[in-house]
């Protein structure tokens, strides 16, 4: 899974495509679509379906996403998102509650149409919105590195209102999740919502005040690189460990935990590198290479579907975040080119989806689609920022 994944990304870079498709498409031919289905026997022996080999690859992908999220919150510096006032504020919001609201509705009046035949009808809708509404910071980042674009007046903003339309993404999918788990026992998610305010809370101003003390003494006594590493991540799992004892799931208090650390003056540009490198490497292409190994995508392809949810998304996103912008005092070209800025969805999108596949909220028609939309916006980011931009010149 490795080395094909690697290869795979290696040869998508010369082409221009993103990682996380190269790494998708070997899980594709690893798995069931085509492996399994040309050749059973390889497929079952290689990934069976129980035993051993099925438990490990399953820890190994389920540590990765808590990793995956640990470094997504690393990119998250909250000072950015207050420097760049206004504008950042009326583009992360309108950017987050339009998408969600255009989302939320179609889920919720058409629920046969988006597979949800048998589940909780405002749950569904609940995670539909916020499917629609979140953004990938880390392909936004780099989208805009590449175009030398990164510390830019619209990529500032754009960057800022990607951190915030993710904490809030990840915040309302881990309380969809804990409603999962109670029902409607109102007074309980009351109980958690306010347990992980007051963990997110402590994390980010008491927590981060021990953090900012205790790295410059970590990164000078303890070996380099191993000590920032392994604390660092040992951080991450004990904050997961504690929003999964409490009803949400494992990646919110990861997530927690890498704003935390990546937000601290004390850490090094370094050191960040290096755990970027590490769990992007090895652990995330796990992942997006297991997302191919549990489905067949011809299956639970659904043209009509996946048209449906790309459509919605892009509308959403780029018409929210645009008129965000142009509130926030941008031109309409200056505000379309963060509109679809913001549209890229990649990892993030996927990661979600499948979370919501493995705790039974969508099926796997709905996760495809969501595969699929993510893909598409996050390839298109780069060429429609650099028309208005252009234009703009």
């Amino acid at each position: 899974m490795l080395v094909l994944s690697r290869l795979a990304a290696e040869l998508g870079r010369l082409v221009k495509l993103p990682v996380v498709m190269g790494e998708i498409i070997i899980g594709i031919v690893l798995g069931p679509t085509i492996l399994g289905h040309f050749s059973p026997h390889w497929h079952n022996l290689l990934f069976p379906v129980f035993g051993n080999v099925s438990i490990a690859l399953d820890g190994i992908t389920k540590i990765s996403v808590v990793m995956m999220l640990f470094v997504a919150g690393l990119e998250v510096q909250m000072q950015l998102v207050i420097k760049q006032g206004k504008a950042a504020i009326s583009t992360s919001l309108l950017g987050m509650l339009i998408p969600f609201a255009v989302g939320f509705a179609s889920a919720w009046y058409m629920p046969v149409f988006f597979e949800n035949q048998d589940k909780d009808k405002f749950l569904y809708a609940l995670f539909f919105g916020t499917a629609m509404s979140i953004s990938a910071l880390p392909v936004i980042a780099r989208t805009l590195m590449d175009m030398n674009m990164f510390k830019t007046k619209i990529g500032m903003i754009i960057i800022a209102a990607a951190m915030f339309d993710d904490l809030m993404g990840w915040l309302i999918f881990s309380l969809i999740m804990g409603m999962m788990g109670h029902g409607k026992n109102f007074a309980a998610i009351a109980l958690d919502i306010a347990y992980i305010l007051g963990f997110g809370l402590f994390m980010l101003t008491i927590g981060k005040k021990i953090i900012d003390k205790s790295l410059p003494l970590i990164q000078r006594k303890f070996s380099w690189p191993g000590g920032v590493l392994s604390l660092s991540l040992g951080l991450c799992f004990i904050c997961g460990a504690f929003t999964e004892s409490i009803g949400f799931h494992a990646v919110l208090g990861s997530f927690i935990a890498g704003i935390a650390i990546g937000d601290s003056v004390k850490l090094k540009p370094k050191a960040r590198d290096i755990i970027h490198q590490f769990v992007t490497n090895v652990f995330a292409p796990l992942f997006f290479v297991s997302i191919g190994l549990k489905l067949n995508f011809m299956d639970n392809f659904n043209l009509n579907l996946v048209f449906a949810v790309l459509i919605i998304a892009i509308i959403g996103k780029v018409i929210g975040a645009s008129i965000g912008a142009k509130l926030g005092g941008l031109n309409w070209r200056e505000s379309f080119a963060i509109g679809f800025g913001l549209n890229a969805r990649g990892a993030m999108e996927i990661i979600l989806g499948s979370l919501a596949l493995s705790a039974g909220l969508i099926n796997e028609k709905m996760f495809v689609a969501l595969v699929v939309m993510a893909i598409i916006t996050s390839l298109f980011s780069a060429p429609f920022i650099k028309l208005f931009v252009k234009v703009e010149a």
